[in-house]
Parts: structure tokens; C-alpha cells; sequence
């Protein structure tokens, strides 16, 4: 005896539809098929199941042939045993999720990540994060837009799921909005849409900050003018001439919002003439006294300027444990700078240093252009507008100032190589770098941003121009780079 029932599957993403909404993957003749077909049975549950199983058909028939074997009691002491077959004819279709995919104005929730600097060395850093933590693996699409990035989802919680991952990991004003799509009056049921809008504090690592004298004080009466040590889920602000540090959270900085005073692209190379530790120390820092002086590749400032190159500037520093006479550190050059802040004019003079030394730079090393051995990925993004190839979270949208968008992902790959804590929050994979140099012949055409990518440093021929390499350059070891991991789907061209 025969019986014939049907079988939902969708073509498109290769799902079989579980009784009563579920779709499940299923390879054939599996144990989770066998599942799915037993559920399309009624009265099963009457009965025993003895045992079950497949009988083999042809691929391409669309039918699926599976053995019952069944007992049920019928008088006393009686049990009927009975074997039969069941067909099942497959019904092809799209499942809801594929559906959404096919039509225009699929997504359900939207979270927009916006962040309104003229860089995007956060964003560079928040895409890391994501890609660590598997915070994509549920959108649908994800959008380059002006100042930041568009998350698709198909179902409101993944939404809500990405904006809590946000919050835990930078500090961030959320507000959220719905908009009715239809309303149906008989079951009462609705459908909107739902827009998250996601903000990321505008100040980055190594920002130069004036925190308003207000804010200052309830701060354990911090100095006002500090430097951003480190940004989490709160902003860690440190001040280099008394090593003092404060924490401040998504809720104090927003209720009382500040810009940065000057960014990255405002530092200037110094040489350092002396420095002499001051004895206090605090973690990694060390407070010190320091002389430096103008280096040919700052500025470009007239020699006879008060605060030119052959002025000596006598400062207070937080790197008194890594720097040295002779080395090259770049800073704010604030005697020649004129900030429009409210904030910072309310600040004594004599209270303000002519230099804030940053951190120490290496440029003996930096123009060998040696390859590096580590790489990142990178999110499968789609551009807003027009077509170009770009870096990281920039993608194809940084085309349009392919100069801008290189400084800032080199900027962000010397970030990770000189601080060991900000690289253990982000995956660094091994490369395989040709140092014959054929690898330049190998080079072609980078990959687009439309599939999962891993970026890749240009292989450039070392120069030795003669000078030492500084001694204390940051190497990344081989134990903290990963393997490539199976089914990333990262193809060779």
C-alpha cells in the first residue's frame, strides 16, 4: 500500500519547511529529512513506530519514497503489524526569508552606525571587532552610507542584538523609530519597520580633548586638557603632565557632550633631545621630563619664528619608559595652534604646554616599506553611490579619496603593531609573503568588497637607504597571527 503526502523545499537557499513554520537544511536520505517526513503524517502518534527508513529514487524526480513499519493493539493480547510505503512529491517555492531577498524593501529593522569625523579609523576598528565577535552572521545587507554604516536585518531582535553589542563595545546614543507598513483590522496585526540610529562618541585614540571645567571637576578635578587613552564602551582620558586618568561613560559624555580639540592629522614629529624620568609611574606610563625639538618632517615653519625648528621645547610626558635621546615622537604643537573652543579658552595660559607628546614613532623603519607578515578582513559591504575600490570599512565608497582612505587604514595598522592590548581585541591572520619579490608579479586587481575579502599589504621591494633600524620596533609574533580558517569562502584569482 502506497500513500502519497507533500514536502515544501526551497530552491534557493536549500531549506525543507518543518511543520508548522521552521525551515531546516537537510542533506538527503539524513536523519533530519526522515524527521521533517514523519511530521507531515497525521495520527502517527496513535501508533508505534517501529522502524523507518528511505527507499532510494532518482535525484532529479522530485519524490521522495519512505518505509513505515508500524504496530498498534487492536484486541487483547493482539498486536497488527503493517508495513507501508509513503511518496512524497517535493513542492518547490521560497521560503519567507527568501522571499524578502527577492523583493525590493526586504528588511525588517535597520541600524544606522554613524560617526561624524573625518576619519574612519573607528569605523576600521569596529569592523574588526564584528568580524571577532560574529556580529554580522544575521544581516542581510550592509550599506556604505556619509559618515558611517547601514546594518540590514530581516527579524527586529537581530537588530536590537547589534545595537547591544554596539553599546558594549563603544560609547554610543541610540534613539529608535517605527514606521506602519499595513494594518490588517480583522486579526488586529500589524507590520513596521524599524530604524535604530546609532551614534559613536567623535572622539578616537590619541585625540587631544578639553573637557568642560564643570565636567572637569566632578572628575576628581582632572586637568581639563587631556588626551584619549583608550576608547571602550567609555572614553579613557589620561593627563600626560600628572598621569591622573579619568573614565567617562556613554551616559556622562552625552548628557554633556565635547569635540575633540585636534585629531591624528594634527601630530608633529619631534626629535628628543633629554628626558629624565620624574620617579612616578603608573601602569605602562612613566612621567618624565622631556626636551624636544622640531624634526624636518613636521611642520613646515619658518626658522625664524619664535617656536620653530631651533627651539627647544621643555615639556611633561607620559612615555617616560619608552623613549630615549635621539628618538622620534610625534605631539600637538600647541604654541602655534589656535583652537575655536570655548572649553580651552577658559584655561590659563601658563597652565597650557607648548607640546603634548603622543606617542613614539618609527620613521627609519617605516621607510624600508617592508611587507608585513599579518593581515585583516573584511565585511562584505555595499557602496551608496558611485563604484571604487577601498580599504576595510571605507570599501568602495573610499574611492572617492583613495589618499585619505589609505592614511587612515595605515594609520590604524601601526596602531595595532604598537599596542599590544588593542591588538588582542581584533583576529591578525599569517600571510605568506614572497620576499624575492615575484610576489609583485603575482599582484592583480584587488577583490571586490562584494564577497568576504582578506586584506592583503602590497608587496613592496625594501629599501636600505643606510640607516638603522630603531632597535624597539614593534614585531608581532608568529604565536599571536591565526591560521585561515575552512569555509570562509576566500578564493584565490
Amino acid at each position: 500500500m502506497v500513500f502519497l503526502a507533500t514536502i515544501n523545499f526551497c530552491r534557493n537557499c536549500d531549506r525543507y519547511l518543518s511543520p508548522p513554520q521552521a525551515w531546516t537544511i537537510a542533506e538527503p536520505e539524513s536523519r533530519e529529512l526522515l524527521a521533517i517526513c514523519l511530521k507531515k503524517l497525521k495520527g502517527l502518534n496513535k501508533v508505534r513506530l517501529i522502524d523507518a527508513s528511505f527507499i532510494w529514487t532518482e535525484p532529479h524526480s522530485k519524490r521522495l519514497r519512505v518505509k513505515l513499519t508500524i504496530q498498534k493493539e487492536v484486541l487483547s493480547s493482539t498486536i497488527l503489524q503493517q508495513i507501508f510505503e509513503i511518496d512524497y512529491v517535493i513542492l518547490y517555492g521560497q521560503c519567507p526569508d527568501c522571499t524578502r531577498l527577492a523583493a525590493k524593501n526586504t528588511w525588517k529593522a535597520v541600524v544606522q552606525v554613524r560617526q561624524k569625523v573625518p576619519h574612519k579609523r573607528t569605523f576600521l576598528y569596529l569592523e574588526q571587532l564584528i568580524l571577532k565577535h560574529g556580529a554580522d552572521k544575521d544581516t542581510l545587507n550592509i550599506k556604505e552610507v556619509k559618515d558611517g554604516l547601514d546594518f540590514f536585518y530581516a527579524q527586529r531582535s537581530h537588530a536590537i542584538k547589534m545595537v547591544e553589542f554596539l553599546s558594549a563595545v563603544v560609547p554610543v546614543k541610540t534613539k529608535d523609530s517605527e514606521q506602519l507598513l499595513s494594518k490588517d483590522t480583522h486579526s488586529n496585526t500589524s507590520n513596521y519597520k524599524f530604524t535604530y540610529s546609532v551614534e559613536l562618541a567623535p572622539i578616537c585614540k590619541d585625540d587631544l580633548v578639553c573637557i568642560p571645567p564643570k565636567q572637569a571637576r566632578s572628575l576628581s578635578n582632572i586637568s581639563p586638557l587631556t588626551i584619549c587613552a583608550r576608547v571602550g564602551n567609555s572614553l579613557h582620558l589620561l593627563d600626560p603632565q600628572t598621569l591622573r586618568t579619568a573614565d567617562i561613560s556613554a551616559p556622562i559624555y552625552w548628557r554633556t557632550p565635547f569635540d575633540s580639540l585636534a585629531t591624528v592629522y594634527d601630530l608633529v614629529e619631534f626629535i628628543v633631545l633629554d628626558i629624565e624620568p620624574s620617579g612616578r609611574t603608573k601602569g605602562k606610563y612613566v612621567l618624565a621630563d622631556a626636551q624636544v625639538v622640531l624634526s624636518g618632517g613636521g611642520m613646515d615653519i619658518d626658522m625664524g619664528d619664535e617656536g620653530g625648528r631651533d627651539t627647544v621645547f621643555h615639556t611633561r610626558t607620559h612615555l617616560g619608559g619608552v623613549l630615549q635621546p635621539g628618538d622620534t615622537v610625534m605631539g600637538y604643537h600647541l604654541t602655534r595652534s589656535n583652537f575655536n573652543n570655548t572649553s580651552f579658552d577658559t584655561l590659563d595660559s601658563a597652565m597650557i604646554p607648548d607640546v603634548i607628546l603622543i606617542k613614539k614613532t618609527y620613521p627609519n623603519r617605516r621607510k624600508k616599506n617592508k611587507v608585513r607578515k599579518w593581515r585583516l578582513k573584511s565585511i562584505a559591504k555595499e557602496a551608496e553611490e558611485q563604484p571604487g575600490e577601498g580599504r576595510g570599512a571605507l570599501g568602495r565608497r573610499g574611492g572617492l579619496d583613495q589618499e585619505r582612505v589609505e592614511r587612515d587604514y595605515e594609520l590604524f595598522l601601526r596602531d595595532l603593531e604598537e599596542d599590544p592590548e588593542l591588538r588582542s581585541t581584533v583576529n591578525l591572520y599569517k600571510t605568506d609573503v614572497d620576499m624575492s619579490g615575484d610576489t609583485e608579479k603575482k599582484g592583480g586587481k584587488k577583490k571586490s568588497q562584494y564577497a568576504m575579502d582578506v586584506e592583503d599589504e602590497p608587496p613592496v621591494v625594501q629599501q636600505d637607504n643606510g640607516e638603522e633600524d630603531e632597535v624597539d620596533f614593534p614585531e608581532i609574533k608568529l604565536d599571536e597571527l591565526l591560521d585561515d580558517m575552512e569555509g570562509l569562502d576566500i578564493k584565490d584569482e
